[in-house]
């Protein structure tokens, strides 16, 4: 069976790699920003979002790798899309601990608006990136960065959640609006995963 790179156009290879280096350069500041926001607040739903950057960002390397590596074959894309796919898992796990370990007292989350701008952004730039990734998933077929697709649509939602969590924090001072903001993206996150191992997406982004 050819691999992803022989039956892909030269073209659809640069835009992947435009696409997938835009992604490294923007999670790379999503992740500090976030995460060093998380710390400053302990906030819950800023951290799994925080973690959620990191493994977009991770998985973006992958991908970007995989469509640069000259001897890449049909089991690289498939080893590259379990390991999206597994990743996605490892952020469902960090998402139930930090949130559980707020709910159960050992931390209190903070408002923070360093927080919320930053989810502002992610929500208007990951949905963009996702249509971008999923439009180049269907033109070489690759579940690698079909994987990765949902992995930045998934960014967006959990921007949004984590999103309504900080508000009612910050506005009407709900603590616990904060975890639970986390801990409602779990189904989505189990889903995506699933999904993302199969190297497909749920159609939902």
């Amino acid at each position: 069976m050819a691999s992803v790179l022989q039956t892909a156009s030269p073209d659809a290879i640069r835009r992947i790699q435009r696409v997938q280096t835009v992604t490294i350069a923007w999670m790379s500041v999503e992740a500090a920003v976030s995460l060093f926001a998380a710390w400053r607040a302990r906030s819950p739903a800023l951290l799994a979002f925080g973690g959620d950057s990191t493994i977009e960002l991770f998985s973006a390397v992958v991908v970007l790798w995989r469509f640069r590596a000259s001897d890449a074959r049909e089991d690289a894309e498939r080893r590259a899309a379990r390991i999206a796919g597994a990743l996605l898992f490892a952020l469902a796990a960090f998402v139930a601990v930090t949130s559980v370990t707020s709910l159960l007292g050992y931390s209190e989350p903070k408002p923070t608006f360093l927080g919320i701008a930053i989810l502002i952004a992610a929500a208007a730039v990951m949905p963009w990136l996702a249509k971008e990734k999923r439009r180049l998933s269907a033109t070489t077929g690759s579940a690698a960065l079909s994987a990765d697709a949902a992995q930045s649509a998934l960014c967006a939602y959990l921007s949004l959640i984590a999103l309504a969590g900080l508000a009612i924090n910050a506005i009407w001072h709900v603590k616990w609006a904060d975890p639970i903001a986390a801990l409602a993206v779990l189904p989505l996150i189990g889903w995506e995963g699933r999904e993302a191992m199969r190297g497909k997406t749920c159609g939902c982004c």
